[in-house]
């Protein structure tokens, strides 16, 4: 009960030890530098299977579209108890820094981020992250967590023999964990506005729970030091959720502000998902997306209203279900 409740109030920490298969968990590094000429995420996680177990290290440039997967044995996989901190092979990552050491014939990745200015989403004991009270419910599929909203960023990277600098970029890191991915969802991000200090991170998926299936989301939109959150657990509700192979248009609302995005979908690459048996689920994910967002109140008075850029978005699984539900 103790790691139970130690790992609820710190969303960022590795859930794993000790837990049963199926199981993942995966964390999710996004990284543009200053000149937004170079656009990497990096997702180190493991997964835990009754047959199988592997560690692991996705690599997806968003420019190229070129997507890679480095498989590491199991036992290769070490994370603290207390703290964010997880060696994969030579490669660690922790909230505040990424050292990567990854061989491969075609897509060598190697040096060191450091972050700072880390905005954390707030954690509360009735609202322990993100999912809200959803958080404490030991027996969700799937759970997810916001570590950095925004940050800043310094070093290099060099990838396929290319040197990134990456210093004064803008890097985003969120996490998840559980037993599989949602069979359909839709989920985007962006933290690159005409100012720094906005970020917006959207999530809506079919979510199984005590026998019965309901369509759940999380949207997080934090500008000026300020968050505003639209969520099932919250009473907001999805107005209007459409999509096309160009297009997806979202509106959510409360009883105080109302939140549309339109976002114009873009050519990716594949990424690893997890399923019960496997990491072999293969989900196109973009980071050259865009979203206008605009926020207004009930009244209709414009509180922001930009585009973010190189935003990431996938849409996977039943959508027909998604969409009607």
């Amino acid at each position: 009960m103790k790691r139970f409740i130690h790992t609820t109030l710190h969303p960022e920490v590795y859930h794993g030890h000790g837990k049963r298969p199926p199981y993942f968990e995966g964390w999710y590094f996004k990284m543009i530098d200053a000149a937004e000429q170079h656009k990497l995420a990096v997702i180190p996680g493991i997964f835990i299977g009754r047959e199988h177990s592997e560690a692991f290290v996705q690599v997806l440039d968003g420019v190229s579209g070129e997507s890679s997967y480095h498989v590491y044995p199991a036992e290769q996989f070490s994370a603290s108890w207390e703290a964010f901190d997880l060696c994969i092979g030579p490669n660690r990552f922790t909230t505040d820094s990424i050292s990567l050491n990854i061989e491969d014939d075609k897509h060598p990745l190697r040096g060191e981020l450091r972050f700072k200015d880390i905005t954390p989403f707030p954690v509360t004991p009735t609202s322990p992250g993100i999912m809200g009270w959803y958080g404490w419910l030991p027996f969700m599929e799937c759970y997810h967590g916001l570590i950095s909203l925004d940050h800043v960023m310094e070093g290099t990277l060099e990838l396929s023999g290319r040197r990134i600098d990456f210093s004064d970029g803008r890097g985003y890191l969120e996490k998840d964990w559980g037993q599989a991915f949602p069979s359909a969802y839709i989920w985007q991000q962006t933290n690159h506005f005409g100012t720094y200090g906005t970020c917006l991170s959207a999530s809506i998926a079919m979510i199984p729970n005590l026998g019965r299936t309901f369509r759940g989301f999380i949207v997080a939109f934090w500008h000026n030091t300020q968050l505003y959150r639209f969520a099932t657990y919250t009473g907001a509700r999805t107005e209007k959720l459409e999509l096309s192979d160009e297009h997806l248009f979202w509106v959510v609302s409360d009883g105080q502000q109302r939140l549309e995005m339109y976002s114009e979908r873009a050519a990716g690459g594949l990424l690893h998902a997890p399923i019960r048996t496997e990491m072999h689920r293969r989900v196109n994910e973009t980071l050259q997306a865009t979203v206008s967002v605009r926020l207004t109140t009930r009244a209709g008075q414009v509180l922001f209203n930009a585009i973010g850029r190189h935003a990431g978005l996938e849409v996977y699984g039943d959508l027909e279900t998604l969409l009607r539900s």
